[in-house]
This record gives structure tokens, sequence and C-alpha cells, in this order.
């Protein structure tokens, strides 16, 4: 992102060039974030592929059903893809300082990564949780504000934290192996000669990673769907609650398929969303390079 020649950009900078990333994303391809998640709640053997998902949603509830659940995650993305980049920044200085390395290298930028997604967890947990709530189909609540509503009154304020730590997990991986793949796909690809070879150099390697990130956390993701799902009944234990027993129950119950539900929608998504993600977010400090002029250019 910079050379050693010119000055980082401020915080704010990353922060906003994040928060306008998240947004494009989610606009674009939020309906296959509703298929990936109606399949993880769906026990035992699927029934549908993500083809035959989709098709029912549409068939049985209508189009704007691949939509519900879409105001959380859009007032959410902004700043959790902000806090995504913004911290991916501010660990990566932290790391270069402790190590004494002058740049990045492959094993920093999955630490970086890992210590990002961890940050970004802590962020995103209420409103992933109300996303899924309303995304299951057999989902009673009028909206968003009723989803906190009804959790907050049966199980109060922590309520909304279910799930939290199957989030930090789904994060820490999803993360490490998004920065830590665009290192590599970036150092492997012929150095760019136009602006818009380097914007296409950014989706290629941005896609690389949301593909990696998506093959790792895909099971933690299961589990966090599962968890955040369930309605929690007093005094019964809860089938699914801490992420690593609840990855070995699924296995042992549902088959080392299970722990991948939803994976062809999720990478649908996500590979190129990455790469969409990385390349407005990088056309985004160019601007911010070429409006503030040096030392950032």
């Amino acid at each position: 992102m910079a050379t050693e020649q010119r000055k980082p950009l401020p915080f704010v900078a990353n922060f906003v060039a994040g928060a306008i990333a998240g947004v494009s994303e989610i606009l674009t391809f939020y309906p296959l974030a509703v298929v990936k998640t109606r399949m993880q709640l769906e026990t035992g053997k699927g029934k549908h592929g993500m083809v035959g998902t989709l098709t029912a949603i549409v068939r049985e509830e209508g189009v704007g059903r691949l939509y519900r659940g879409l105001v959380p995650p859009l007032l959410l993305e902004a700043p959790k893809r902000a806090v995504k980049f913004a911290a991916n920044d501010f660990w990566g200085k932290i790391f270069l300082g402790l190590t004494g390395e002058s740049k990045m290298t492959a094993q920093l930028s999955v630490i970086t990564g890992c210590s990002a997604g961890a940050t970004e967890s802590f962020v995103v947990v209420p409103f992933e949780l109300v996303k899924i709530k309303l995304q299951d189909k057999s989902s009673t609540f009028a909206g968003p504000m009723d989803v906190v509503r009804q959790v907050v009154k049966k199980e109060g304020v922590l309520g909304l934290y279910a799930g939290m730590e199957a989030t930090f997990w789904r994060h820490f991986w999803w993360n490490g192996g998004y920065f830590g793949c665009i290192h590599q796909v970036r150092a492997m690809m012929p150095q760019a000669e136009t602006p818009q070879g380097q914007l296409f150099n950014n989706f290629i390697s941005g896609a690389v990673g949301g593909f990696m990130g998506t093959v790792l956390n895909t099971p933690f993701d299961v589990v966090k769907s599962r968890i955040q799902g369930a309605s929690k009944v007093p005094g019964v234990v809860p089938k699914y609650n801490w992420t690593y027993p609840a990855l070995v129950t699924i296995f042992r119950e549902e088959g080392p398929a299970a722990l991948y539900k939803g994976f062809a929608p999720k990478v649908l998504r996500l590979a190129p969303g990455g790469g969409v993600l990385l390349l407005v977010v990088e056309f985004t400090l160019n601007v911010f390079r070429q409006a503030l002029g040096p030392p950032y250019i």
C-alpha cells in the first residue's frame, strides 16, 4: 500500500476507505449471505443446494426475502469494514515496530490480519445476531428493533452477545487468511504499469484472499449461525455453546460436509467480495493521497 518514500495516510483515511468499501460490497452480494445462512441453519443432511435454496426462498417467500435483515449489516458494514482495514493498518505498524522489520512479511501479514479480525469481532456480534434471527425461515420478528427488544427482554443485554466466542474465531481466521494471501499474491503478480493494471492486481489479490479466508472460517461460521439462530430455554444447556466442542458435535452427528454448509454462496460472495473490498479501499486511499498531496503521494 505505502512505499518507504511516502508518508502513511492518517487513521481516518483508512477508516473512511474501509467504510465505503464495506457498503459497496454488502449492497452487491447480500442475497448470497441470506442463502448461506439458511443452508447453515438447516440441521442434518441438506435438502437443497445453493440454487435450490435460492429458488425456494424466491418461490415461497418472494424476492424481498432475499433482502430481509439487510438493515443491520448495512448499518454495520461501514464501521465493520472500517475497523477491519483501520485495525489491520494499526496492528501492522505495531508489529513492524515490535519486530524491527522495515516492511511487511508473509508471517507478519497473517498475524496482523488475525489481530485485525479479533478487533473487528467485538464490533459485529449484536448486528450479526439480529441478522441471523431475521434471516431464519421460521423468523416471526417484525424487524431489527423487534429482535433487540425480545432478546433483551428474555435474555438481558448480554443476550445480544450470544455467539461472541464463535464470532471471534470466525473473524480471526478469515482476516488472517485474507490479508496473508493478499501479501503473497501481490508478491507473485507482475508489477502493474498502469492504474488499471493496479486495480486489476488489487481485485485478484483480494479475491484470492477472500477465497482462502472463506475456506478457513466456514466451519466457525456454521457454528456461529447455529449458536445465534437457537432460542435459549431456561434451565436447558444449549446444544451448541462453545465453538470447538460444537465443531466436534457437528462433525460427529452430521459428517465433515456439514461444517461447510453454505460454502458455495459464501465463497461466491466473499471471493469476489474480497476483491471488491480491496479494490475500493485502494482506489479510495489513492484519492485521499492525490487530494492531500506530498508527502502522501
